[in-house]
C-alpha cells in the first residue's frame, strides 16, 4: 500500500489554464505577489488557486465519507458538537496536591468540563521529593506526587465517576495510573465507571521531551502492560494518549508530527498483538494528543488526515475488526512554542485562532494556552481568559452547529490528502528501518526533528517567517500586563515532610514484600501492574517503585544529534 504518486493529482484544468494565462497574468503584471513562493508552515507548496482538478483523484464517498463512519475523515461522531461540545480540559498542576486541587476547583467553577494534570520533574523522572536531585524542582512545572496519599489529596472532592481526568506523565505513568485506580475505587467508583486518560507515550520522550528513564524496549513493554491491565481492570480508561504535541513543539513539521505519532501508536498496538492480545481489546482505548500551530488550514487538514490514515492503518495494516479500533480520538492543545514573551496579549489572539482550527478539525477535547505561559505557570486571571475563549467559540460563534463545515473545499481536501500521503510515506520509511524503537535508538527521528527545528529558526532569523512582536512590529519592552505567579516558598518543606512521615508510619514488611514482587515481575514476562498496585496500596513511593525497575532495566542515554 504505497502512497499515490503526486503525478496522479491533476492540478490544472482547461478553464484554470485559461484563467492563469489571462486574468491572473494581467493581475500579476500590475501587482506582483508579495513573495516568490508560498508554502504551509511545514513547507508544503501552496498554489494561488485550487479547483476541482486538485481533488479529482478523491472519491467523495470512499475518501471523505460521512462523520461517524470509516474512514472518519469528517469526524468520529455522526453529530459531533451538535450532541455535545468538545471537552474543555485546561491543564493544571503546580506545588503540592492541595495547591493543584484548589486550581482544579477554580477551573470547574468557571466552566471547565474535564481535568488535566501536569506533574513536576521529579515525579516525571521517578524520583521522590526528598531525593537530592529532586529538591530544587519540587512543584515547579507541575504537581509533586510521591505516594498514593498525594493522589487522594489531589482528587479530594472531585467525583471521579462524573469528571474525566487526564494525567500528563510518561516514564513513571504506570505508577500514576495505578494510583488513580486505587483512589477512584476508594471513592466507591466501580471499575467500569473509571474514565480518564494517562499520556503514557514513552516513545515521544526519546524523540522530543527527553523525560525518560529506561531504554526504549522495556519502556514500551511497560506501556503494553498498562494497556493489557486497563483493558481488564478499568475498561473505559485510556491507558495511552499518543502525543504529537511535544514532537511538534520540539520543531517537527506537521507531516513529521503525523508520521512519528501515528507510527508510535502503531508500535504500541502491534507490540500488544505480539504478546497475544487481540488488537480490538486495546486499540479502541488508544487516544491521541495533537499540537495546533499557527497555520490555520494545515492544522485543520492535519486532524482530518490523521483520522483517515489511522483508520486505514488499524483496519488494513493491523487487521482490527472493531470499527471503534479505527477511530482516532483526539485531544488538542494550542501551541506552547508559538507563545511569545514579547507583547504577551498577542497570545490571546494566537490561541483563539489555533483553538478554532482544532474545532474545525474535529477535536474531542481542547486546552487553550494562557497568555502568560511564556513566563510562568498560568495565573488564575489568564487561565480564565483561556477558558472563556473556548466558551465563546462554543456558544457564540456557531462553528459547532455544522459537522466538518470545510469538507469539500478544494484546498482543504487537497491539503488533507497531501498531508496523509507525505505522512504515510514517512511511516513506511520508519517501518523499513526496523520500526520506531530502532529509529529512536539510531537517532533517525531525533535528527529529523532537529533539522526541521533549525530550518524554522533560520527562517525566523532571516525574516522569511514572521512572529509579530518578535521579528516584526516590534515595540520597546513594557511592564508585564499581569501579576507574576509566585509559588509558595514553603512547598518543598511541606511535601518532603509529608512523604517522610508516610515512610515512617506505613507497614514496612508489607512494603518490602510488595517491592520485591514488583522487581520479580519486571524480571519475568509477567504483567507488572498487579504488583505495582499492591505496592501502591502499601504506600510505596513513586521513587521506590521506579528504582526497582531501574535495577532491572537500567537507565537510558540517548544518541547525540546536533
Amino acid at each position: 500500500m504505497n502512497p499515490p504518486n503526486d503525478s496522479s493529482h491533476p492540478t490544472t484544468s482547461p478553464d484554470s489554464e485559461t484563467w492563469q494565462r489571462t486574468t491572473l497574468a494581467a493581475s500579476l503584471e500590475r501587482m506582483p505577489t508579495r513573495q516568490e513562493a508560498f508554502t504551509t508552515l511545514s513547507g508544503l507548496p501552496v498554489k494561488e488557486l485550487y479547483t476541482p482538478a486538485d481533488v479529482a483523484h478523491l472519491d467523495p464517498i470512499k475518501d471523505i465519507g460521512f462523520p461517524g463512519e470509516y474512514p472518519y475523515t469528517r469526524g468520529v461522531h455522526p453529530t459531533m458538537y451538535r450532541a455535545r461540545p468538545w471537552t474543555i480540559r485546561q491543564v493544571a498542576g503546580f506545588g503540592t496536591a492541595e495547591d493543584t486541587n484548589g486550581r482544579y476547583k477554580y477551573l470547574l467553577d468557571h466552566g471547565e468540563t474535564g481535568l488535566s494534570t501536569d506533574f513536576d520533574l521529579p515525579t516525571l523522572l521517578g524520583y521522590d521529593s526528598d531525593h537530592p536531585v529532586a529538591v530544587p524542582e519540587i512543584g515547579k512545572i507541575g504537581v509533586a506526587v510521591d505516594t498514593v496519599d498525594d493522589v487522594h489529596l489531589l482528587m479530594k472532592d472531585i467525583p471521579l465517576d462524573q469528571v474525566s481526568t487526564s494525567y500528563t506523565i510518561n516514564a513513571s505513568a504506570f505508577v500514576l495510573m495505578g494510583m488513580y485506580e486505587v483512589v477512584a475505587k476508594s471513592q466507591g467508583v466501580r471499575a467500569e465507571q473509571i474514565t480518564g486518560t494517562i499520556q503514557n507515550d514513552i516513545l515521544k520522550e526519546y524523540t522530543a521531551q527527553n523525560e525518560y528513564i529506561y531504554p526504549p524496549a522495556p519502556a514500551v513493554r511497560l506501556v503494553v502492560d498498562t494497556m493489557e491491565y486497563a483493558a481488564k481492570a478499568m475498561p473505559r480508561y485510556n491507558p495511552v494518549s499518543v502525543s504529537g504535541y511535544h514532537i511538534r513543539d520540539a520543531g517537527a513539521t506537521a507531516v513529521q508530527e503525523l508520521a512519528f505519532t501515528l507510527a508510535a501508536g502503531h508500535c504500541y498496538v502491534t507490540e500488544a498483538a505480539k504478546r497475544g492480545l487481540d488488537p480490538d481489546s486495546v486499540a479502541p482505548r488508544v487516544s491521541f494528543f495533537w499540537d495546533i500551530q499557527n497555520d490555520f488550514f494545515e492544522e485543520i487538514c492535519k486532524l482530518r488526515a490523521a483520522r483517515r490514515l489511522w483508520a486505514r492503518m488499524m483496519r488494513d495494516w493491523v487487521k482490527a475488526a472493531n470499527p471503534r479500533s479505527w477511530m482516532m480520538r483526539a485531544h488538542c492543545q494550542t501551541a506552547g512554542v508559538s507563545l511569545t514573551a514579547q507583547q504577551p496579549d498577542n497570545n490571546i489572539a494566537r490561541t483563539a485562532i489555533q483553538a478554532l482550527a482544532a474545532i474545525l478539525g474535529g477535536t474531542q477535547s481542547l486546552h487553550t494556552n494562557s497568555k502568560d505561559e511564556a513566563y510562568q505557570i498560568p495565573s488564575e486571571g489568564a487561565i480564565k481568559i483561556a477558558v472563556r475563549t473556548q466558551q465563546i467559540l462554543a456558544l457564540e460563534s456557531r462553528v459547532a452547529d455544522v459537522v466538518d463545515p470545510l469538507a469539500g473545499s478544494y484546498y482543504v481536501e487537497s491539503l488533507t490528502s497531501r498531508l496523509e500521503e507525505e505522512a504515510e510515506a514517512l511511516i513506511r520509511r520508519i517501518l523499513d528501518r526496523g520500526g520506531m524503537v530502532q529509529s529512536i535508538e539510531d537517532g533517525f527521528i531525533q535528527q529529523q526533528i532537529a533539522d526541521s527545528s533549525a530550518a524554522f529558526q533560520h527562517a525566523v532569523e532571516a525574516g522569511r517567517e514572521h512572529i509579530v512582536g518578535v521579528n516584526i512590529h516590534v515595540e520597546p519592552e513594557a511592564p508585564l500586563p499581569f501579576e507574576p505567579f509566585v509559588l509558595d516558598p514553603g512547598l518543598a518543606e511541606r511535601q518532603i515532610s509529608r512523604t517522610q512521615g508516610i515512610r515512617r508510619s506505613r507497614p514496612q514488611a508489607e512494603v518490602a514484600a510488595a517491592l520485591a514482587e514488583v522487581e520479580a515481575a519486571a524480571r519475568s514476562t509477567t504483567n507488572v501492574m498487579p504488583s505495582v498496585v499492591r505496592a501502591i496500596k502499601a504506600h510505596a513511593t513513586v521513587g521506590e517503585i521506579c528504582d526497582r525497575m531501574r535495577e532491572v532495566f537500567g537507565v537510558y542515554r540517548g544518541p547525540l544529534v546536533y
